[in-house]
């Protein structure tokens, strides 16, 4: 896997380093994580907070990082409490005051990606593009919360090729954000690409992938 990623990288004239690769561990017990664990992987992306919860406790190595990729409800931000590196999945404005609230509380800063709906399918979680410029000063007030980049799902597409479009929009938004200078905001991670369009992702720009059913195989449907 880290060899595909080093490829696509090169194509893109990128330094392979500059990309994490999230296994995304999701359905899989305790005892999957730790055959990729020992296989050299440390970063692990979770969707269901209370299963995460259970599975962080369980599988407790402090050189292990957590990732949230999943949406997340409000009533579940109690659950974050210091176990994720990063929540992936901030996909408004009132879910990171939320955040930001109960952090502050606790006397922790959490590390957040900002989710975009650049495809603007309506099934889809996210802001509108128009949405993060005109919020993004609201989210740098925030102090119980720090965004260090955005994250996107492309449409569900056969063609990884498909998905180029969506993965450049992403980072042009990303360019335009920088550009507006607001205090409080790091934009330096895209996570975006999974087990079907990673590679595309990567020549387009993205530091963080979330890789799955080409590491554990095909799960059972949500």
């Amino acid at each position: 896997m880290r060899h595909q990623i080093g490829e696509a990288a090169g194509r893109a004239g990128r330094d392979p380093d500059s990309i994490r690769l999230i296994v995304v561990s999701k359905q899989n017990p305790p005892k999957k994580v730790l055959e990729a664990y020992q296989a050299g992987a440390r970063c692990f992306g979770e969707n269901k907070i209370q299963e995460a919860v259970s599975k962080i406790d369980e599988v407790n190595f402090l050189d292990i990082n957590w990732h949230f990729i999943g949406h997340l409800q409000k009533n579940k931000i109690k659950y974050i409490d210091s176990r994720f590196e990063l929540i992936h999945s901030v996909d408004s404005l009132s879910l990171a005051e939320k955040i930001s609230a109960h952090c502050e509380n606790h006397g922790e800063v959490q590390a957040v990606l900002l989710q975009v709906n650049i495809s603007g399918e309506d099934a889809k979680f996210g802001m509108t593009p128009t949405e993060l410029k005109n919020q993004l000063k609201d989210f740098g007030q925030l102090r119980g919360i720090r965004v260090h980049g955005l994250m996107m799902i492309p449409p569900q597409c056969d063609d990884p090729e498909d998905s180029r479009q969506f993965f450049c929009g992403l980072r042009e938004l990303r360019d335009e954000c920088l550009n507006l200078k607001v205090q409080g905001v790091q934009l330096k991670e895209l996570s975006m690409g999974m087990t079907n369009d990673y590679k595309i992702a990567v020549e387009e720009g993205a530091t963080l992938v979330r890789v799955g059913t080409a590491i554990f195989g095909e799960r059972n449907p949500d």
